[in-house]
């Protein structure tokens, strides 16, 4: 048979935690460390405020891998679209542009630079044109326009009272290294 005494000595001294449980429970519940309801509840405000926000800044990114092999694709599609990979192209761009704009080439010097910029090689352009007033102007914004990329470093004018104006132009492109 068992022992009730030792039974009756085990529940008291479960009693005896439990209830010592309850009253620590209680006193953190009141003291002032952990502070009051509504202080909880707007600490509790501010912390869902500052979720939503950072939710908010990382939604952009949720279609990451779609944006990057977007943006590889269009990288791919500029490299191809604005820069030569043989400097005949870029000779024939230049020479056609002027033609169309009903400028005259006198001379053009081209000159690979050796230095290497990512994937490009820079080439400068020197050139002596004739034309008229408008005939240059539509050649220059044509330049600009244009899909090979051309950057127009100077322009000197010169020329007569009479006749055509004569232009000196200092410009850049790029080559795609390796071509």
């Amino acid at each position: 048979m068992p022992d009730l005494r030792q039974t009756r000595k085990d529940i008291k001294t479960s009693l005896a935690i439990m209830v010592a449980v309850d009253v620590v429970a209680v006193a953190v519940l009141i003291s002032p460390l952990v502070g009051s309801t509504g202080s909880r509840r707007q600490e509790l405000n501010q912390l869902w405020s500052e979720l939503q926000v950072k939710t908010r800044q990382v939604e952009p990114l949720g279609n990451l891998k779609e944006k990057v092999k977007s943006a590889n694709g269009q990288i791919t599609d500029f490299y191809k679209k604005r820069f030569a990979a043989q400097q005949s192209q870029i000779v024939t761009q230049f020479d056609k542009l002027a033609a169309v704009n009903g400028v005259t080439v006198e001379q053009t010097k081209y000159k690979v630079l050796d230095e290497e910029t990512g994937r490009l090689h820079a080439v400068e352009i020197e050139t002596d044109l004739t034309g008229n007033y408008v005939s240059l102007a539509k050649f220059i914004n044509a330049l600009e326009r244009d899909d090979m990329f051309f950057i127009i470093s100077s322009i000197q004018l010169g020329g007569e009272q009479k006749g055509p104006i004569k232009l000196q132009m200092k410009l850049q492109t790029f080559l795609k290294a390796g071509a």
